[in-house]
C-alpha cells in the first residue's frame, strides 16, 4: 500500500509539472481560437517599417483586438517578431480569428495594389485628402508638391492650375507607391484622358484643355442634373464668345469660401478677386472644383443655342429656367427670388 501511495504521489506530481508547463501553452492555443467582435469586412494597414508597437495599437484602436497585452503574449508564443512583419493593406472578414490575424501578418497576406478613387473635390487639399485615404502617403506628402510652382511646372501646370491635371476615376496602384510615382501616374492618366478627338473638339472651341476644364468646373457647381449640363456649357461659351462677363455665382462661392449660401448678393459681385465672373471678362484662373470626365466631356460636347441667361427654377426641382434676353432673365430671377424668399432663404 505504501510503495501505491508513492507512486500516486509521483503521478500527481508529474500531473502538476505537465500542467504548469502545457497549460499556457494550451491556453495561449485556445486563445487563438477567439474571434474578434468586429461584424463586417474592415481593412487594415500595416505602414512601412511600424513598429510590432504601433501595429497593436491599431489593432486595438480599430475595434480588431480588445487585450493588446494577451494578443501580445499570443504572438510572443506563436513566434512573431518585428522582423516579421509585412506592410501592406488586409482585409479582415467579419469575426475573424486572432489565429488568422496574427497569421496574415507573419505571411505578409496584405495587398500590395489597392485602388485610388477621388472625385466631388473643390480644394487641393480636399483633393490630396480622397487620394491619400487608400495609400500610405499622407494628403501633406501630396500636397506639398501640387502647391509647388517648380514642381507642378514639370506637368505643364502651375499650382492654380494643377487640378485639372486630375481625371476624378478608380486607378490601381501599389500601396506603398511613392509621391512622385502616384502624381506621374495621373499625369499620364490625364494625357491618355485626352484623346484625338477632345483636343479637336477643344480646338473648335477656342478654349486649351485647362480652359475646358476651368469652364466645366463651373458647370459642375451650377448643376447636378447631368441631362442639362450641356445646355449650360452652351450659355457659358456664347457669353465667351460675344464678350459677356460669365456671371457665374459658383465662382463667388468660391471667393467667399462658402459653398452652402443659395442666395448671392449684390454686395458679393463687387469682391476683388480674379475669380469674380460678374467683375472680370472670360474664365477665372483656375478651377473651383475637380469636374468629373461627364462634365468634360458635357462642355466639349456643349449645346449650340441662343441663349446668354439661366436661372433655378422657382420649383427647386435643380433645373433652369433659359432666356435669350435679359427682360426675359429678369422675368426668371424674379419668380426664383421670390421663391427663396417664401421658404426664407435670404442666403
Amino acid at each position: 500500500m505504501k510503495s501505491l501511495k508513492i507512486i500516486g504521489v509521483i503521478i500527481l506530481v508529474a500531473a502538476i509539472v505537465v500542467g504548469i508547463y502545457f497549460y499556457p501553452k494550451a491556453s495561449m492555443y485556445f486563445y487563438g481560437n477567439k474571434t474578434t467582435s468586429i461584424t463586417k469586412e474592415t481593412t487594415f494597414y500595416v505602414p512601412s517599417e511600424a513598429t510590432f508597437a504601433e501595429v497593436l495599437n491599431s489593432l486595438k484602436v480599430q475595434g480588431i483586438v480588445d487585450d493588446v497585452e494577451k494578443f501580445q503574449e499570443y504572438a510572443a508564443f506563436r513566434n512573431l517578431k518585428q522582423e516579421t512583419l509585412e506592410a501592406g493593406k488586409y482585409m479582415f472578414p467579419k469575426n475573424v480569428a486572432y489565429s488568422k490575424i496574427l497569421e496574415d501578418l507573419r505571411k505578409g497576406n496584405g495587398e500590395k495594389e489597392t485602388q485610388v478613387t477621388f472625385n466631388n473635390a473643390r480644394t487641393k487639399k480636399e483633393l490630396a485628402e480622397k487620394i491619400a485615404v487608400t495609400i500610405e502617403l499622407t494628403a501633406d506628402d501630396i500636397l506639398k508638391r501640387i502647391t509647388d510652382e517648380k514642381y507642378t511646372s514639370q506637368f505643364g501646370f502651375t499650382p492654380t492650375t494643377i487640378n485639372t491635371m486630375f481625371i476624378p476615376n478608380t486607378y490601381n496602384v501599389y500601396w506603398d507607391i511613392s509621391a512622385d510615382d502616384l502624381i506621374a501616374k495621373l499625369a499620364k492618366e490625364y494625357k491618355r484622358f485626352w484623346t484625338a478627338d477632345r483636343k479637336a473638339k477643344a480646338k473648335a472651341l477656342n478654349m486649351s484643355q485647362t480652359e475646358v476644364s476651368v469652364l466645366a468646373s463651373i458647370v459642375v457647381c451650377e448643376t447636378i442634373k447631368m441631362d442639362e449640363a450641356p445646355k449650360i456649357a452652351g450659355v457659358y461659351v456664347n457669353r465667351i464668345r460675344r464678350g459677356i462677363p460669365l456671371d457665374a455665382d459658383p465662382t463667388l462661392k468660391w471667393v467667399l469660401g462658402d459653398f452652402e449660401i443659395k442666395r448671392i448678393l449684390n454686395k458679393d459681385k463687387e469682391l476683388d478677386s480674379p475669380y469674380n465672373t460678374y467683375k472680370n471678362l472670360g474664365l477665372p484662373p483656375g478651377p473651383i472644383y475637380i469636374p468629373s470626365v461627364q462634365y468634360i466631356d458635357a462642355v466639349l460636347n456643349y449645346e449650340k443655342h441662343d441663349y446668354i441667361f439661366f436661372c433655378a427654377k422657382e420649383d427647386f426641382s435643380g433645373y433652369s429656367n433659359f432666356a435669350k434676353t435679359n427682360r426675359q432673365h429678369e422675368v426668371n430671377a424674379r419668380k426664383y427670388h421670390k421663391a427663396l424668399n417664401e421658404r426664407k432663404i435670404y442666403r
